[in-house]
């Protein structure tokens, strides 16, 4: 298994190798592989800098000065008499005791290390988890998020409308005074008024399809208002190269009949895709 395809893994094998807990050829192999590769010696640097922060961890006391006025009284007591202390026999027993002592103290204090080591690796994993958990939840949310901007931007473009009729109708010094478009989607004809022609209380205005051949048929009446919106089939302008709006009597003309007043407004129709 190549290890520095495993964060985790090169992480724990570092940390023992510090601690001194990764023995025989798993140690061997780990400094073959530490000589070649720079990521591997940073990692077992840094875990044997985090050990070696521990000794730190204790911060430094005075001592009291009583511990000092004891000192010097031991000192004066031995100025006194001139005779050291004879230092007790040691016997076999008595090093065998104080070599068990030692290696009970030595194994005590790796058992401790061990553990700290366990403690900072589980912590580190835990935040490792903990952020890779909060990546997801983000990731999650704002996949969330784009679906729901899609979506709003799929409703927009269904319900916007798809002009493909324009004509601007113009009066006789070629002004414009009417935006006509055609919406095949909604079957609409909306017309706005974008001169300032008004007509009288008594008067509407009309508006007219003229064929190539033939008369021209009636869209309907225009209300005063400053936008129109006529109710129309595609089939009623597809064919129909002009429109025309006439100045007929207050209700215009029947439906069937031609038209009676003046033309006041007429333009081309063209197909276009907006």
């Amino acid at each position: 298994m190549n290890i520095l395809e495993n964060p985790p893994l090169l992480d724990q094998l570092a940390a023992s190798y510090a601690l001194g807990t990764l023995r025989g050829g798993a140690r061997r192999r780990f400094e073959a592989l530490a000589r070649t590769s720079a990521t591997v010696r940073a990692s077992a640097l840094i875990w044997q800098e985090r050990f070696a922060s521990l000794t730190e961890l204790q911060a430094s006391e005075a001592p009291s000065p009583n511990v000092w006025k004891r000192i010097q009284n031991l000192v004066a007591l031995q100025a006194q008499t001139h005779v050291a202390p004879a230092a007790p026999p040691e016997t076999p027993m008595f090093d065998r005791l104080r070599h068990a002592l030692g290696l009970w103290r030595g194994a005590a204090f790796a058992g401790a290390l061990a553990a700290v080591a366990a403690v900072l690796v589980g912590v580190n994993l835990n935040h490792r988890y903990e952020a890779q958990n909060s990546q997801l939840a983000l990731v999650t949310q704002q996949k969330a998020e784009a679906a729901r901007q899609n979506a709003q931007l799929a409703a927009r473009l269904k319900a916007a409308p798809e002009i493909q009729y324009v004509s601007v109708l113009v009066d006789d010094k070629n002004a414009p005074s009417m935006l006509a478009t055609f919406d095949p989607k909604s079957q609409t004809l909306t017309l706005k008024r974008v001169g300032d022609y008004r007509e009288a209380p008594d008067k509407s205005l009309q508006l007219w399809a003229v064929p190539p051949f033939g008369k021209p048929e009636s869209l309907g009446v225009l209300s005063n208002a400053k936008v129109i919106h006529l109710s129309a089939q595609e089939d009623e302008v597809r064919n129909v190269p002009t429109l025309a709006i006439t100045l007929e009597a207050k209700g215009g003309v029947p439906p069937g009949e031609s038209a009676r007043g003046p033309v006041v407004f007429k333009g081309a129709l063209l197909q276009t895709t907006l």
